[in-house]
């Protein structure tokens, strides 16, 4: 049996492939990785959808509020209405990554 390690792509991994792939300096790869996640907080804020052809769309969901429970006092707490949010892959994208999941699967069993 062997153990299986997950890998984390980073902010700074996608910094790293922006300066790679175009070849500008780091500190303009940077402003541009920075700039979409800003550009897309900054929507989610305003309760505007981002969608992204070929990859999925992000939104909020709106979770209603509730009454729970502290769970060292069992005490009863008011959990307030919130905004959660909530991303939604495209069909490409869960294509993608079952033909990817499909193909390391198929190395696994030949051996390598």
């Amino acid at each position: 049996m062997t153990k299986q390690t997950t890998l984390t792509l980073t902010k700074a991994d996608l910094i790293e492939e922006v300066l790679n792939v175009t070849e500008l300096p780091r500190k303009e790869s940077e402003t541009i990785v920075e700039t979409i996640f800003d550009s897309i907080i900054a929507a989610l804020q305003k309760g505007e959808k981002i969608e992204i052809r070929g990859f999925g769309s992000f939104r909020t969901r709106e979770r209603r509020g509730r009454v729970g429970r502290n769970p060292k006092t069992g005490e009863k707490v008011e959990v307030r209405a919130k905004k959660i949010p909530y991303f939604k892959p495209s069909k490409e994208l869960k294509d993608f990554v079952n033909n990817a999941a499909a193909h390391s699967a198929a190395g696994d069993s030949q051996g390598g």
